[in-house]
């Protein structure tokens, strides 16, 4: 096996390869995707540039960043927190250790949110939103790049996970639209919401331990427990949406594998409706559930 201390006098495309090497025999489950991606990161290229640069060597101070990159990734922690970057529907999205790392899987309450507003009007209208426990403000900056008169307030208790929000809002160029509120889900916010968006945590507590590496040991807990049953978010929150939302306003929200049936539940109990099942994502894992209130 190579050493990960031998990319130095080696091309961009021979390093890449090593690296390759490198982490499919950590047992890294896309080792070729993750050698392109840290490689690009380290010389700041994207995979054109590294085809164009494929032949030119690294420098010793990128041998060594590589290197450090590599250990990084074989001791478990994801790609995105070692870069800090991640794409979440299409946005360039900073992460901190006080945000989870944006998932595919969370796409799927973007979409749901979206099919429910399209069928009430034009995604032109101006709509105000809510994304309750923002984190990276994924979530809430995803519907403002579809909803061109939208406005949206984040909250989160963490003020290092607001700070990260802003920020990836300013980079998204989304920032005159977006408002960060600290407080714990919706606990400051006022009422005539359109929308309300969350991706709360939903781990129950005893199964934080038996969680992927990646997860267990990189997210921040905080985001990940739900509580002994892991449903302790969503008991607050959907109350709060019942009384915030306007005539007509939706609430979507993501759970975990087994969730939908419950979460649904408490949004019946709370005096909302369901308009259409779980939105399942790509998995088949009944990601989303919507309620909304009743119009007048």
């Amino acid at each position: 096996m190579i050493a990960i201390d031998s990319f130095a006098a080696q091309s961009v495309e021979s390093a890449r390869r090593s690296l390759t090497n490198l982490l499919r025999a950590g047992h890294v489950e896309t080792p070729d995707l993750d050698a392109r991606l840290l490689v690009g990161a380290v010389l700041g290229l994207d995979l054109t540039g590294l085809i164009s640069a494929a032949k030119r060597f690294l420098s010793s101070d990128e041998a060594a960043q590589l290197a450090q990159f590599a250990r990084r990734r074989l001791a478990g922690e994801p790609v995105a927190r070692i870069v800090g970057i991640k794409e979440f529907w299409g946005l360039q999205l900073a992460l901190s250790a006080d945000t989870l790392v944006p998932r595919p899987d969370t796409e799927t309450v973007v979409e749901a949110a979206l099919e429910c507003l399209d069928l009430a009007g034009p995604r032109a209208r101006a709509l105000c939103i809510a994304d309750l426990g923002t984190g990276s403000g994924a979530i809430l900056l995803a519907l403002l790049s579809e909803l061109p008169n939208a406005t949206g307030v984040a909250t989160d208790i963490n003020l290092a996970a607001l700070r990260t929000a802003r920020g990836n809002a300013e980079r998204s160029g989304l920032a005159h639209r977006a408002y960060f509120v600290a407080c714990d889900y919706a606990s400051a916010l006022a009422d005539g919401l359109d929308l309300i968006v969350s991706n709360p945590p939903y781990i129950p507590s005893a199964d934080i331990a038996s969680l992927d590496i990646e997860v267990r040991d990189h997210d921040p807990l905080r985001a990940l427990d739900g509580g002994s049953d892991g449903f302790d978010a969503y008991r607050i929150i959907v109350p709060e949406a019942a009384h915030l939302l306007c005539p007509g306003g939706t609430l979507v929200v993501e759970v975990g594998h087994d969730q939908s049936e419950t979460v649904a539940g408490l949004m019946t109990a709370a005096g909302l409706t369901l308009p259409c099942p779980p939105k399942a994502d790509l998995g088949g894992v009944r990601r989303a559930v919507i309620g909304q209130k009743k119009p007048r």
